[in-house]
């Protein structure tokens, strides 16, 4: 299986929003409408649960590639939302580290 990095997102993001001039630039100012659109598309997210449940996620292929594909939606303006703020992924990957030891154990713990 093939995985993917925060940097790899924010590479494509990048070569996206360069293809379409026409969208809202990513900078400080624009961040907040990111975030908002990025909660709007969770909503979408939610909607193909609520509307075909969990079960179907697991088990019918077009509703699960339709949910897979409202979450990269989500993805895509969460990226924007780093690229507007200048969030690099070695920034996010310390906050995130730092906030999944605040939830283990001292003997858990992750080393960075």
């Amino acid at each position: 299986m093939k995985d993917f990095s925060v940097s790899e997102m924010l590479s494509w993001q990048k070569k996206m929003m360069a293809s379409h001039q026409e969208w809202m630039r990513n900078c400080p100012d624009n961040g907040a409408d990111k975030l908002l659109w990025m909660v709007g598309e969770l909503g979408e997210v939610i909607d193909v649960l609520k509307k075909n449940g969990a079960d179907a996620v697991m088990a019918d292929g077009s509703v699960r590639n339709h949910f897979t594909e409202e979450l990269s939606d989500v993805l895509m303006y969460f990226s924007d939302v780093l690229l507007s703020f200048g969030i690099e992924p070695e920034e996010l990957r310390t906050a995130y580290l730092k906030k999944v030891n605040r939830h283990l154990p001292e003997d858990k713990r992750m080393e960075d």
